[in-house]
């Protein structure tokens, strides 16, 4: 059975008087336990408290601390746009110390609704039917979403959360990398949504005065609506730049009601949600082939070298399905190629 606050704030009363301290001494520290209790998240007094409730020893959490960047492997991955991103991995013992931390504490922070990047039942399709049967829709791209987002901005999630200061900061440190939020942490996406919230809950409301729809998926913003002025653009500009973001010029896309509309990798062409055009026609003509010619055949003539080609097209066919579940050459080409992925798993055959 599941303790109330009050319960468990009588437990700390009994073993702080175990241990000999006056109540004048106690009262400080249950206040501090019960507004972290009644949001669900643990207590934690000092550095030592911390490496208690990890079950890590204090030179080893000190040295993630203070030194982080030993703790993680970094790579370029290629974006669908051009170019690259760096991810940063965190090694096993760092990543059970985020994940220790997301799990017990900032899953436990609501996220503002809407933000559908990283959020349980929320996906691209949630956030790009927010947009469905607009006549335009506007996109803008976050530059550097999370190496934006500093150290000092993290350390204030912990203590408006309701921790110390030190606590705060040692919390914080564990998730960042040199000062700022890595792409590749576990802890990285919610903080990213916790700390982007002002910014949600600002441009919400100003597309509920020009009567638009507004979503966030990580870093692509979507804003919709019967028509769309290159002034409220600048005014959205505004307000991100405000909240300590800034825009990727670049990348922003204003679509009119005949535009194929794409945003975070959905089309919502003639108001329906479907798979981006360009995407769909390669994937078909690679399903028609294989479907007609065969697996190995189709591998043989494109020369293909990729050792997971075949499990890589069935991600494709499940994207497909998750925007399109009822598309019946998806349907078609799940079934084919599940066939013979059992097939080759069942004789070794790759």
């Amino acid at each position: 059975m599941k303790k109330s606050t009050a319960q468990k704030l009588k437990e700390w009363r009994r073993f702080y008087r175990q241990n000999g301290l006056p109540d004048e001494q106690i009262d400080p520290l249950l206040n501090y336990a019960e507004v972290l209790l009644k949001k669900g998240v643990p207590v934690i007094y000092d550095l030592n408290h911390l490496c208690a409730l990890l079950g890590l020893k204090k030179d080893y959490v000190c040295s993630v601390i203070f030194c982080s960047k030993v703790f993680y492997r970094t790579f370029e991955m290629k974006k669908r746009s051009g170019g690259t991103r760096e991810i940063c991995v965190p090694y096993h013992s760092l990543k059970y110390m985020q994940a220790w931390i997301y799990s017990e504490i900032l899953s436990k922070i609501p996220i503002n609704r809407s933000a559908h990047g990283f959020v349980r039942k929320r996906s691209i399709l949630t956030n790009a039917k927010v947009h469905q049967g607009q006549d335009c829709l506007l996109k803008i791209d976050l530059k550097d979403f999370f190496p934006s987002i500093t150290i000092n901005w993290v350390t204030q999630v912990f203590k408006k959360i309701g921790y110390t200061n030190d606590v705060a900061f040692y919390l914080a440190s564990i998730c960042c990398l040199e000062g700022v939020l890595p792409q590749g942490a576990p802890t990285s996406p919610a903080l990213s949504n916790i700390i982007a919230s002002w910014m949600d809950k600002r441009l919400y409301k100003l597309c509920v005065a020009y009567n638009y729809k507004y979503s966030r998926y990580a870093d692509d913003i979507g804003i919709s609506g019967a028509y769309i002025s290159e002034s409220f653009i600048s005014t959205v500009t505004d307000v991100i730049q405000d909240c300590g973001f800034t825009v990727n010029n670049n990348k922003t896309r204003l679509y009119g009601q005949q535009g194929n509309k794409i945003l975070a990798g959905v089309s919502l062409a003639n108001g329906d949600v479907r798979i981006p055009r360009n995407y769909r026609r390669s994937l078909e003509k690679d399903l028609f082939y294989i479907m007609k010619y065969g697996y190995d055949a189709h591998v043989a003539h494109n020369k293909v070298r990729k050792a997971n080609y075949l499990q890589s097209t069935m991600g494709k066919v499940d994207y497909w399905l998750m925007i399109e579940p009822k598309n019946e050459t998806a349907l078609k080409a799940k079934d084919y190629l599940s066939k013979i992925y059992k097939e080759r798993v069942i004789n070794c055959k790759f």
